[in-house]
């Protein structure tokens, strides 16, 4: 086992520093913004056509009307990408320049829209072509996005604008200062589109398409679901947040993918596209990364250990809903070689079972799009168009996952139960900091200015754990503390706001990022280790002592 760890442990440094790659977060920090437009456009889908299942139709009209929400929204998904992305890819950039000659985020928010535009349209009498802009084009967004941000980061760097005097305010020459970049990306994504229209005969959105066609089947076939879900699974047992580092490379087929499904399921025809957003939250990492779901009701119901039993207490409501990373940490599960094994197998076994359903049984694949954290049996029966048949599959795969952890479950809990009998003077090294720690709180009361804390993770779910507890805390020991919970990628407007950022375990590796930002705005940043976070989600008392101790640092 040691072994295993130190394998590990070599090279965990390469995976950190690509899954802090700025092409890569600011394609996931782009795709978390947009949320709200592909779980929302999904709902008028399933009142659209799910009717169909029981015999019953809209008229065509009516059809038209529910699905105009859909095709205004999810059907401009690449378009909104290439503004939500640039956003983000901007903000990386400014890390890199100096503070005073920072990039001007909204003017390359336009020259990627623009651009996007160039690499996708094609005009036809009366407007101009709509095929692109949804999550077909999501491809050429993230093209135009780069080509502007690394025109606009260039220019500036090597003063490539125009220049006014002092007396001219802030706005106007700012203005003038972002022409020459604009002008020369505009000029690059007219070159670009000339170049593939000529010797293509289409547009480079439609050209990437036909290009990378293959890689849908690859991506659906048995080996290519298998190293998706694997890879995913394994990044996040060596302690590295999984989706960050997959998500951004499949992103563009899941959501392909998910249009596909749903033309198909439009025409009454057989959705079969196996890779889809839904696939990984429902099916591949039911409960979370790991496939988790039945691990906190093991710990719960089977374990002899104390310690594993209050793990599963503690676990199960939040994994139920996928936010699983009081079981990962309090387990624990990831750099565990205990369980190295059942945590990448069962998410490939999942889906697998799920490709058996769909392409032997005829069950349909994933036609809407479901929030994260919908329960996975429940999330799984909806995005699936209600096929009863999916009730049978996730009965299997929850029967399976039990039979792929137990064996391994039952190793480690006997392991835990030996070490029980040691760990009992632990309480008196609490006690003896316990008269430190009321310092502080006495101090924090007294105070006239509230402390707010900002905590971090990856989607939102961790860190409403710690932001409950800490203003629970704070209401019983009437320590000024106030915490409010986001997701890293979404937090750059509203550091400013807090004193405090806490980042949970999955999103600490991006600390030497956050921090550029933490330091010029005056914040103070505190990262934190796994089972220390899932302690303090557990004490809320502690967890206002913790924040007050950072603060006095």
């Amino acid at each position: 086992m040691d072994a295993i760890l130190k394998g590990i442990e070599k090279i965990t440094p390469f995976f950190e520093k690509l899954s802090r790659n700025k092409y890569m977060v600011a394609i996931k920090d782009g795709f978390m913004e947009t949320m709200p437009i592909v779980i929302f456009s999904s709902l008028f889908l399933l009142v659209a056509y799910i009717p169909n299942i029981f015999g019953f139709y809209w008229s065509e009209n009516m059809e038209a009307i529910l699905t105009k929400p859909y095709n205004l929204s999810m059907g401009l998904l690449g378009l909104v990408m290439s503004i939500t992305t640039a956003k983000h890819f901007t903000g990386a950039l400014n890390r890199e320049m100096p503070v005073d000659n920072q990039i001007n985020a909204t003017s390359v928010m336009f020259a990627s829209l623009v651009g996007f535009m160039f690499l996708s349209v094609d005009f036809i009498e009366g407007g101009i072509t709509n095929s692109y802009l949804g999550s077909t084009g999501l491809i050429a967004a993230f093209i135009s996005t780069f080509i502007a941000g690394n025109i606009y980061k260039a220019s500036i760097k090597r003063n490539l604008t125009i220049k006014m005097p002092k007396e001219v305010p802030p706005n106007i020459s700012q203005a003038f200062k972002d022409i020459i970049p604009f002008g020369l990306s505009l000029l690059c994504f007219w070159i670009i589109d000339m170049i593939i229209r000529k010797f293509v005969g289409t547009s480079l959105a439609e050209a990437i398409i036909v290009l990378i066609q293959p890689l849908f089947s690859a991506a659906d076939s048995w080996g290519g679901t298998a190293l998706i879900y694997g890879a995913m699974a394994f990044f996040w047992f060596i302690g590295i947040h999984g989706p960050s580092i997959v998500n951004p490379a499949i992103n563009a087929i899941a959501y392909i993918n998910q249009a596909n499904n749903i033309a198909a399921f439009q025409a009454g025809q057989h959705a079969t596209a196996i890779v889809t957003p839904n696939t990984g939250e429902f099916i591949a990492t039911l409960g979370g990364t790991g496939a988790t779901f039945v691990v906190p009701f093991m710990f719960m119901w089977l374990a002899k250990s104390k310690q594993n039993k209050a793990v599963g207490r503690a676990a199960v409501v939040p994994t139920s809903f996928g936010v699983n990373e009081p079981i990962l940490f309090g387990g624990p599960l990831i750099l565990n070689p205990v369980f190295m094994i059942p945590f990448i197998v069962a998410p490939i076994l999942n889906v697998w079972i799920f490709k058996f359903f769909v392409e032997v049984l005829g069950m349909n694949s994933m036609v809407a799009q479901m929030p994260w954290t919908t329960p996975g049996p429940i999330g799984a029966f909806i995005s699936t168009g209600f096929a009863p048949l999916s009730l049978l599959m996730m009965a299997i795969i929850i029967a399976v996952d039990v039979l792929v952890y137990y064996p391994f479950f039952k190793v480690y809990d006997k392991q835990i139960l030996e070490k029980e009998k040691e760990e009992e003077e632990l309480l008196e090294l609490e006690e003896e900091a316990e008269g430190i720690d009321e310092n502080l709180l006495e101090k924090s009361k007294a105070s006239e200015k509230i402390t707010n804390v900002l905590v971090l993770c990856a989607g939102g779910g961790t860190s409403g754990l710690l932001a409950n507890a800490l203003n629970e805390g704070a209401e019983e020991s009437g320590a000024k503390v106030h915490a409010a919970a986001g997701s890293y990628g979404s937090h750059h407007d509203i550091l400013p706001k807090f004193d405090v950022v806490v980042l949970a375990p999955q999103v600490a590796n991006y600390y030497e990022d956050i921090k550029q930002d933490t330091d010029r705005i005056g914040n103070k940043l505190v990262k934190t280790g796994g089972k220390e976070y899932i302690d303090l989600t557990r004490d809320p008392d502690g967890a206002v002592k913790f924040i007050l101790s950072k603060m006095d640092e």
